[in-house]
């Protein structure tokens, strides 16, 4: 792996990590802390299955990660694709404040909704 995509890589790990600790992230992925930290070095690369979940975590599909550290084009995929991935691997707290806000803003849409009815 050449320098650049080694970067790339760790950018990608980085972000997949988000604000959790590395001990959390790895225990998420079944490996120790130690392995993301030499990760997020540049010094040891995650194996197969693990740059799959990593990808994931990401936002990523593994193809798309590949396409993206081989320096090439990732093919583009919807926002909603890429929202609907980023919250299957979230928190469940960042996800709840997602939902809570989903539905205040259905709330006001049904109440502006219902105005409009007895306004007619």
């Amino acid at each position: 792996m050449n320098t650049q995509s080694r970067q790339k890589l760790i950018e990608i790990i980085k972000l997949a990590r988000g604000s959790r600790s590395q001990r959390a992230f790895g225990k998420e992925l079944g490996v120790s802390a130690t392995a993301v930290q030499m990760w997020e070095k540049g010094v040891k690369t995650p194996d197969t299955e693990n740059l799959a979940q990593i990808a994931a975590h990401a936002g990523y599909t593994l193809e798309e990660l590949l396409f993206c550290l081989e320096g090439k084009p990732v093919p583009e995929a919807s926002d909603l694709s890429v929202i609907l991935r980023q919250i299957n691997n979230m928190p469940l707290s960042e996800v709840a404040t997602i939902v809570q806000a989903g539905a205040a803003r259905l709330g006001v849409v049904a109440e502006s909704m219902e105005n409009n009815s007895k306004a007619s």
